[in-house]
């Protein structure tokens, strides 16, 4: 029997659980490379958006501003330095225009917050053909205008504008007081506004203005009719605060000079930003400035730096001038670094692992911004470790989900292999044990099956069969002392037997007398018989006295005594002269007489048995030959075990098979051998003996 769980049933058992786990892996990998799938065509997405954001704001004024000044955004914001516009003027007269221009550009400086911030852009157009001008336009919060009373020399008096350029180791100054034009309604219904010109007057170092203003400066003041607190002027009972702004064109002659010059240089200037603009904003009287354009904390314009915070992490945008390559870059930005923490090594290893169309390209565009001055040509170029992150966080939360039902897929199996498979495993091996127990010896089958009984199926299992051996055993107890009764009895039989023939025994004393040699092959039977408890045992463990017999005067005894056996036409082919063997005589007679018998039984009527001896160097061969039916081929490598027979009604007429089971045994006792062959018209049995010297010894 199998001493454990048949193998078809380990591998189905195992097998189902092994795909289970397999089975769970497998979806997690589903799930994650179409999470891979899915991040990757959304960072796709966000990138082409992300690059159609960054080129509109560039392309926009505003953008544009930051391209023409990439050099502000490592200067502080005061004191002011003049900006290239992306327009080749600003239309200073007309208010809306300036304020237009300003605000689509960016070119602002903030200062303050709430009602009374102020705000200043100084700038120069992009045009060089408008002239050699700076623009200075800005607003701010004040009381009500004080003009210049015409012809009135201290200056003062009134609101003025004081406005500073250095430049080149040169200082150019100028005071530039409000001279009122007209009454206008600007404001809301009924509320008027302030227009008025600022006439500029050269200043020099010592804060002594000229006599005679200065042509080509040009500048406006506007100022609204309503309070900055939602009041008209009519309304309020004291002088408010009110938005004032002002749009300043500033003659500069070296930017004339140069630009007479043949060949003109290029345009801006290349030193634009060590240029140093300052506006003061005065009110009558010597008292502090209304606005000073050097003040502290301004806020500055938009500068391509900023362009860093649309950059998700590890993504990189690369702006250079288009048409040289051999120019350095005018700026490199990159993403700011994600502070989270990544997954794991073998996560981030497994997630490269998964396929996924195009994943492993570089994602990178290209696209061209056309300014007034060139076309500057921008690289984004992407970064998937943002999306590995995102995804290893996925990752992260899916491992401890699959972790749980693998290990629950883990822990059922073990339960189930230990509770049930170990203990099917050990009631099979105890099962398989009751056929080694049931040969042993006493045929008691040992097995202790306490240990598996229980409440389950196993357990009920295990008690029936435990039951059941503990009768098996009491039964196998019974019948040991029923065969030791029979076997007593038996022996008892034996003996009184005995008795008989050792009386006849000295009747025939001597043993040239044939009846002497017959008496004593029958006492031998009855030792051998009657010593044990089954003739086969008896066969086997019989001891013969094996010593030197001249076979061939033995043949010949038995072939001339065959008749009185019972058994006729018994012809002998022997030796001239004696051939010495080692056999125990009374067991070789046995064996002869087995084979004659059977050859007698089974040979045609009339037909002899033939007996030859054939003399080798180290053995002798014994053949008996008979004229008959072949025996039947399933029957051959049979017919010498015990028990077997070859006649049909063999039990009905007390044959037990065991006459050339006994041939066999005492043969193998005597270091020969028997077999049987199939001869054309009859059948052979061939005895093989050892030779021997002509004395005996015994065995």
């Amino acid at each position: 029997m199998p001493q454990r769980v048949p193998l078809r049933l380990r591998v189905l058992f195992r097998g189902a659980f092994a795909l289970l786990a397999l089975a769970t892996v497998a979806l997690a990998f589903t799930v994650l490379q179409e999470e891979k799938q899915l991040g990757w065509r959304n960072y796709q997405d966000g990138f082409r958006k992300n690059q159609a954001q960054i080129v509109a704001q560039l392309r926009h004024p505003t953008g544009q501003l930051a391209l023409l000044n990439p050099s502000t955004r490592s200067l502080a914001a005061t004191p002011l330095r003049p900006l290239l516009l992306p327009f080749s003027a600003i239309d200073f007269d007309d208010k809306s225009k300036a304020q237009q221009a300003v605000e689509m550009a960016g070119c602002q400086l903030r200062y303050g917050s709430g009602e009374r911030a102020a705000s200043l852009c100084v700038a120069v157009g992009s045009n060089p053909l408008s002239g050699g001008f700076i623009y200075t336009v800005g607003s701010f919060a004040s009381g009500d205008l004080v003009p210049r009373v015409s012809g009135e020399t201290d200056l003062s008096l009134a609101h003025r504008a004081r406005i500073s350029v250095t430049m080149r180791g040169q200082t150019f100054g100028w005071i530039a007081p409000f001279e009122a034009a007209v009454e206008s309604t600007n404001g809301s219904p009924g509320s008027p506004g302030t227009r008025g010109r600022l006439t500029g007057f050269v200043e020099d170092a010592n804060g002594i203005a000229a006599s005679r203003p200065v042509r080509d400066f040009r500048g406006w003041l506007w100022q609204d009719g309503r309070c900055l607190g939602g009041e008209s002027a009519a309304a309020a009972a004291a002088d408010c605060p009110r938005r004032s702004f002002f749009s300043i064109r500033l003659p500069i002659d070296l930017f004339r000079d140069e630009l007479m010059l043949r060949p003109r240089p290029p345009w801006p200037p290349a030193d634009l930003d060590r240029i140093e603009v300052r506006v003061q904003l005065l009110a009558p009287g010597l008292g502090a400035a209304l606005f000073d354009s050097d003040t502290p904390g301004a806020t500055a314009p938009f500068s391509l730096p900023e362009l860093a915070t649309l950059l998700l992490p590890g993504e990189s945008l690369r702006i250079r001038k288009a048409g040289n390559d051999a120019a350095p870059d005018l700026i490199t930005l990159k993403g700011a670094e994600d502070a989270t923490q990544g997954s794991s090594a073998w996560l981030n290893r497994l997630i490269r692992q998964l396929p996924v169309d195009g994943y492993d390209q570089p994602i990178q565009a290209r696209e061209t911004v056309v300014t007034p001055l060139g076309r500057y040509e921008l690289t984004l170029t992407g970064d998937l470790r943002g999306v590995n992150r995102s995804l290893g966080a996925v990752a992260t939360r899916m491992s401890w989900f699959v972790g749980a039902m693998l290990a629950a897929i883990v822990l059922t199996w073990l339960v189930i292999e230990l509770s049930m498979i170990r203990r099917i495993t050990l009631l099979t091996r105890r099962a398989a044990a009751v056929s080694r127990s049931v040969k042993a010896s006493d045929g008691l089958v040992q097995i202790d099956l306490a240990d598996l009984r229980g409440r389950d199926e196993l357990g009920l299992l295990a008690g029936v069969l435990g039951d059941l051996l503990q009768r098996v055993n009491d039964d196998v107890k019974r019948e040991h002392i029923r065969l030791e009764q029979d076997k007593d009895q038996w022996q008892a039989v034996g003996h009184e037997i005995m008795s008989p023939l050792q009386s006849l025994m000295a009747l025939h004393p001597t043993p040239d007398d044939a009846s002497h040699r017959y008496l004593g092959r029958m006492q031998q039977a009855l030792r051998v018989l009657y010593g044990t408890a089954s003739p086969s045992e008896a066969f086997e463990s019989a001891t013969l006295q094996v010593l030197s017999l001249d076979v061939n005067g033995f043949l010949q005894h038995v072939a001339r005594n065959a008749p009185d056996a019972g058994i006729a036409k018994v012809l002998f082919e022997g030796n001239a002269g004696p051939v010495l063997v080692r056999a125990d005589e009374y067991s070789l007679e046995d064996v002869v007489l087995h084979v004659l018998r059977n050859a007698d039984r089974h040979r045609s009527a009339g037909t002899p048995i033939t007996i030859s001896l054939v003399v080798h160097e180290a053995s002798a061969e014994v053949s008996i030959r008979n004229h008959g039916e072949p025996i039947a081929d399933e029957l051959v490598d049979r017919i010498f075990e015990y028990g077997v027979s070859d006649q049909p009604d063999a039990a009905a007429l007390g044959h037990r098979g065991q006459g050339l089971f006994v041939a066999r045994t005492y043969m193998a006792k005597m270091g020969g051998t028997i077999a049987v062959h199939n001869l054309a018209d009859g059948v052979s049995f061939v005895m093989s003996l050892q030779r021997t010297a002509a004395s005996g010894a015994g065995a």
